[in-house]
């Protein structure tokens, strides 16, 4: 069972609520004590005077004995409330009862010099509790001070009669405070969370496709999140956007492969010979290979695209010997194609990354110069480091890129070459790929200003500790 509300307006509500009611709830018990202490105070008042009244009327009689006249007055004031009963004594000195009721007790001596002082405690008389006033006095008889005591007593009805009233009265407005406070509380979290039903509302009313940024106004303390919520729409909407432009222009590079596959086909159906018949095929399959690459390149860029969005540990990468094995394993394709590969230099370069990222990034660009090279060309691959930066360079000694459009082989599904199978997605590639471990792509022209270099720079790893 969950004590805590899931709904904001029920949790605002509990923690308004629940510090009031424990509020309330000691100002309750602080009343009961007010209210017993005031009841108090009153009836110990009515007691007082009732005393003095009667001590007042105590006299010294002519053989040195003292008399006392009970005024109806000093009775009269403890008589106020039907409910409770008046009891009275009047002692001389000391074992001398002179008037009242004999068995009334009588509060202890709290000195030998208290005098003048009136004493109050509670005590029990005949069965019920019972409030006690006594007042020591001396009454004068010109020759000598004889001492008396006057003590009253009042049942404790009224009293409590008195501290329920003030309990009652007390809870009561205390009830309509809290019933009051509970009314505001409502009024003013539905007022403060309305913006959110107004900022829910918003954003239901929208069509899926609408990724725009939220204006609506809403409380300070929500603007955190309604920013993050535009931060996501927009990176959102450029996904999306990125993803239909590249659905497209995919869709665009492998219909041209598919169609050249079903006119070879149908070419083939038509053949009058074998010859003609084998020529169509191998056109076909040739389409095929294209269309295999395509898709090869396509599948590495959604890897790149899907570690873009992540966040990646970077590993500690050996650039150099990456570099000389794809060097190795390329060179019976170069040879294929009557092209020299090779690799130069002899330091040992580190950088941080993803070791089969980097390996598919420099085979991108050892395909593209095998690719559009040339037969005859040379292809060198090397690897240096210099002021803090690992520097990977592929040089061909082809026919280059125009100079035009070195700029823009950076693109998807641009070619730079004219000649070639490619897909326009290597350079892409390489691009992403060197941006993802803080790298850059440069393109230019090589030696002497005859070829391709591809140069990637990427920030060289820390040494080992």
């Amino acid at each position: 069972m969950r004590l805590i509300p899931q709904s904001l307006r029920g949790r605002l509500l509990v923690s308004l609520l629940v510090p009031l009611a424990l509020i309330g709830l000691i100002g309750l018990l602080n009343s009961r004590q007010e209210a017993a202490t005031i009841s108090t105070s009153v009836s110990d008042r009515v007691l007082a005077g009732s005393a003095l009244a009667i001590a007042e009327r105590v006299v010294v009689t002519e053989n040195g004995t003292l008399d006392v006249d009970i005024p109806y007055a000093a009775l009269e004031m403890l008589t106020s409330t039907a409910q409770d009963n008046v009891f009275y004594r009047v002692e001389g000195p000391p074992g001398n009862f002179i008037t009242g009721y004999a068995d009334l007790p009588r509060i202890p001596d709290s000195g030998p010099n208290v005098v003048e002082e009136i004493e109050f405690m509670d005590g029990e008389f005949r069965g019920t509790a019972v409030r006690i006033a006594m007042l020591r006095r001396a009454g004068s008889s010109g020759l000598a001070a004889i001492p008396f005591e006057v003590t009253v007593a009042e049942t404790t009805l009224s009293r409590g009669l008195l501290s329920d009233s003030i309990i009652v009265n007390s809870a009561i407005r205390l009830a309509l405070l809290i019933a009051a406070a509970i009314a505001i509380a409502l009024i003013s979290v539905s007022l403060s969370i309305r913006p959110l039903y107004r900022l829910s509302e918003s954003i239901a009313q929208r069509s899926p496709s609408e990724l725009g940024r939220i204006d609506d106004e809403v409380p300070t303390e929500v603007r955190g999140l309604v920013d993050t919520i535009n931060n996501f729409m927009d990176r959102l909407g450029t996904s999306i956007d990125a993803l239909r432009h590249f659905t497209g222009n995919a869709s665009h590079q492998l219909r041209t492969p598919l169609a050249i596959i079903r006119t070879q086909l149908a070419l083939a159906r038509r053949a009058t010979s074998s010859q003609q018949a084998k020529a169509a095929l191998d056109d076909g399959d040739e389409a095929v290979v294209h269309a295999e690459r395509v898709l090869a390149q396509l599948m590495l860029l959604a890897r790149v695209d899907e570690a873009v969005s992540q966040t990646r540990e970077a590993d500690r990468v050996n650039l150099t010997l990456v570099a000389r094995e794809l060097v190795a394993d390329l060179i019976p394709l170069a040879c294929s194609v009557d092209i020299d590969l090779g690799y130069e230099g002899d330091q040992t370069v580190h950088v941080l990354g993803d070791e089969i990222l980097l390996g598919e990034m420099l085979r991108n660009l050892i395909d593209n110069a095998l690719k559009y090279a040339g037969k005859g060309a040379s292809v060198t691959v090397s690897v240096i480091e210099s002021g803090g930066l690992a520097r990977l360079c592929v040089e061909d000694t082809g026919a280059g890129i125009p100079l035009h459009l070195q700029g823009d082989v950076r693109k998807r599904f641009l070619r730079g070459r004219s000649s070639g199978q490619g897909s326009g997605l290597g350079l892409a590639i390489v691009d992403e790929i060197a941006a993802l471990f803080g790298g850059a792509l440069t393109i230019g022209n090589g030696r002497n200003g005859t070829g391709l270099l591809a140069a990637i720079t990427l920030p060289a790893a820390p040494d080992a500790q």
